[in-house]
């Protein structure tokens, strides 16, 4: 596995995927009963974005500038929206980042750990030894919270079902190996054999080589209630011109603020390129 998310951390996607996360765990948490939030590709939990242009061998282009950076000082943002920059805005000031830009950014299991009630657990699964220590060294005594260092595909059989009988389970992958859509479909299909009612989102990209069709195929398939949110960021991009998330089961009437993210986004991030936004039913409620 050649993937280091730090290259990316804070981008559009992120965005777009954190933004759901947030408003996903917030209506779930509706519900005083608690959940487990599985994290599948959890990574090392946060990002110093001063590194995000060092590269391994040479320098790069930080992707951040064009994500969080967009909304950083932004005055109109939708309550969809602002609650999950506020969360970074806060996360990167205890971190002790007193300048104003952003440079500390929480990845999902920072964002799970801010939002986390005491009845919730974590459940992080990453299989790259360094970012799985480097994540040990995050959460080091936090409770609550299950690391393993191990094929986060194997998370839905091993987590699900949990004693609290509800979960969100976030599927990111870095869509490096050729069968990768088919271990995510493996992966959700373990996880609603295990707990069919429990709530997922996948995150994916959209390039001339996504297989989303498979993705679609298996939840038309599957039956449960699910939908797509995506973001045509670079609709001429060569390689990613967008990314999506697709929720399965999504909590009663997630759909408008699901819209109201997507839509608010594809409107800051590239509309001099024709971004756009889209949301639609795979399988209707």
């Amino acid at each position: 596995m050649n993937y280091r998310h730090a290259f990316h951390a804070g981008n559009y996607a992120d965005a777009l995927k954190h933004a759901l996360f947030v408003r996903l765990l917030r209506a779930l948490q509706q519900k005083e009963k608690g959940l487990v939030v599985v994290d599948t590709h959890a990574g090392r939990g946060s990002y110093d974005l001063s590194l995000a242009s060092e590269g391994d061998s040479r320098a790069r282009t930080p992707e951040w500038p064009d994500g969080i950076g967009r909304l950083w000082d932004r005055t109109d943002l939708p309550p969809e929206v602002e609650d999950y920059v506020a969360l970074v805005r806060g996360f990167d000031r205890s971190r002790g980042n007193l300048s104003d830009r952003p440079r500390f950014y929480p990845g999902s299991p920072a964002l799970g750990r801010l939002l986390a009630r005491p009845q919730d657990r974590l459940e992080l699964w990453e299989r790259h030894p360094a970012e799985c220590a480097a994540l040990r060294a995050a959460f080091e005594g936090a409770p609550r919270v299950s690391i393993h260092e191990a094929d986060g595909y194997g998370a839905a059989r091993a987590c699900l079902p949990p004693r609290e009988k509800r979960a969100l389970v976030l599927i990111d992958p870095p869509f490096e190996a050729a069968d990768e859509w088919a271990q995510v479909t493996a992966c959700l299909s373990a996880g609603l054999v295990r707990l069919p009612s429990a709530t997922f989102a996948v995150w994916y990209p959209l390039t001339g080589r996504a297989r989303v069709d498979a993705l679609v195929a298996f939840l038309e398939s599957a039956r449960a209630p699910a939908f797509a949110a995506e973001v045509i960021a670079e609709p001429g991009a060569a390689r990613m011109r967008g990314c999506g998330v697709a929720v399965v089961n999504p909590p009663w009437k997630f759909e408008a603020q699901a819209r109201a993210v997507a839509s608010y986004l594809a409107g800051v991030f590239e509309p001099e390129r024709g971004a756009s936004s889209s949301v639609r039913w795979i399988v209707p409620e």
